[in-house]
């Protein structure tokens, strides 16, 4: 991609084989020479929950640093444009490992050729973390999505889990509850600015490897992101630590409730800092 093209970045949907569903990313090939602010204007253009630029690491063999902007702002990772981004090279240049450094560190990303054709990636999230909430916080927050604590699960308590992003994880009692999303903007936008959140993971348990999720996204300025690999990680972290899964396959369903269906898989590898999460990506 030459620089004249930066304006056009391609555009690929991730943990989907259908380009009608799954999450939309712009990925800009080679994003040599391009300021913070014209990588923001053209994420701001396309209008997706997040653009991936690719910089050639000079020297390296199959190494990119990646940097990743939501309309409003730079994040530090996200999960769908990683595996969009591996998806478009490994289409460039076939299947493999990938190396992607990242604000929040080396991300490993392999490429393999999808079953009925086209590539899959697995991206291997950098060491996760699990902590705490405030009680106070967890009001808010559920105040502000117009839940009420007797909705949450108790199975799953509130916390805060980090896979490369921060996520505040919320388990909802009945797939119900989480089907009906209807929250305020600008205020939960200011809660997660404050506690550096970049989404909300709000999942429901199917059975114990099977979760549907949904994820607010006010602060890129985004209503709700269809699919969302960095908290797929996230997630995978806090069942690993707050339930002990481990050497564990869960199956995520994303995107559903907004016509765009989405699967993402995430492996708890033992002995392993970071998650594993695999998906498909397609051209749009």
């Amino acid at each position: 991609m030459t620089h004249t093209d930066t304006a056009e970045p391609l555009r690929y949907a991730a943990f989907t084989a259908d380009p009608a569903g799954g999450n939309p990313a712009g990925v800009v090939l080679d994003a040599t020479g391009l300021t913070d602010d014209r990588q923001l204007a053209v994420a701001a253009r396309l209008g997706y929950s997040e653009t991936a630029f690719l910089t050639a690491v000079p020297g390296a063999d199959r190494a990119w640093n990646v940097r990743y902007f939501s309309p409003l702002a730079e994040v530090p990772f996200c999960g769908h444009a990683t595996i969009a981004a591996a998806v478009a090279l490994g289409e460039l240049h076939g299947p493999g490992g990938l190396r992607f450094g990242t604000k929040a560190g080396e991300v490993p990303v392999e490429v393999t050729a999808a079953e009925g054709g086209g590539y899959a990636a697995t991206l291997t999230s950098v060491p996760t973390a699990v902590e705490e909430i405030a009680a106070e916080d967890v009001a808010e927050a559920l105040a502000l999505l117009d839940w009420s604590p007797e909705e949450l699960d108790p199975r799953h308590p509130p916390r805060i889990a980090y896979a490369g992003a921060r996520h505040l994880v919320l388990a909802a009692a009945t797939r119900d509850r989480l089907a009906r999303l209807a929250y305020d903007f600008d205020g939960l936008a200011a809660l997660m600015r404050r506690l550096d959140l970049t989404t909300l993971q709000l999942v429901w348990e199917q059975d114990a490897t099977t979760y549907h999720v949904r994820n607010p996204f006010p602060v890129g300025g985004i209503v709700e992101d269809p699919a969302t690999g960095a908290a797929a990680a996230a997630l995978g972290a806090y069942l690993r630590q707050v339930h002990g899964l481990d050497g564990t396959r869960l199956t995520l369903h994303q995107g559903e409730d907004l016509g765009r269906p989405g699967l993402l898989t995430v492996d708890l590898v033992p002995g392993r800092a970071g998650v594993e999460v695999t998906g498909r990506a397609v051209r749009i």
